[in-house]
């Protein structure tokens, strides 16, 4: 069986999914994952948004626009990585992911990784970066500015974090900040894959 056709069991078993009660009623699709699966470097978000649960696809909306600006900028595509989020559902009034939601869409987030294989894991925002580095920490206190420019080892991958694509949508001087990721990102990525 190739990795398209283990994600696609997968996403079917996500459809089926009853762990989260109060996402499934304001869930229409859960948004599993796109992009390439062979690929080197997985981004991960947050949770899916309305436009992103009416098609099952994540990073379609605005932040999703905005993602594309972002990878366009530094010369990548969906060829050349694959993008999903911690929650494949949305939660109501776009809140932020519980502890217990996080965690129960977890195993799926794991299995999609373990499946897809990526060597570098770039996670969007401050969620998925909490619940990808697990620090020692709540994440009251957790900042994601503290946090750039790192690169972190998270079972035997490579983890930069970075702001949200929705974030630059609200703050679009932090765009600047985000380039300065990627290009970090970048530099280290042509030291590890010496």
């Amino acid at each position: 069986m190739d990795k398209k056709e283990k994600l696609s069991l997968l996403c079917e078993k996500i459809q089926s999914c009853t762990k989260c009660e109060l996402l499934m009623e304001s869930t229409i699709n859960p948004a599993f994952g796109k992009g390439n699966v062979n690929a080197k470097i997985v981004l991960i978000g947050e949770a899916c948004g309305k436009d992103e649960t009416e098609q099952g696809i994540p990073f379609i909306g605005r932040a999703g626009q905005m993602l594309d600006k972002v990878l366009a900028a530094i010369g990548w595509t969906l060829d050349d990585v694959y993008i999903c989020n911690i929650l494949k559902c949305r939660p109501p009034s776009n809140r932020n992911p519980s502890q217990e939601e996080a965690d129960n869409c977890r195993t799926y987030l794991d299995l999609q990784l373990e499946i897809i294989n990526p060597e570098y894991i770039i996670c969007l925002g401050k969620i998925p970066s909490y619940y990808i580095l697990r620090p020692e920490c709540t994440i009251v206190q957790f900042k994601i500015g503290a946090q750039r420019k790192q690169i972190f080892d998270r079972n035997g991958r490579k983890v930069l974090c970075t702001y949200h694509p929705s974030y630059l949508l609200r703050n679009p001087a932090a765009k600047e900040e985000v380039w300065e990721d990627l290009q970090f990102f970048l530099k280290k990525k042509k030291e590890f894959d010496k």
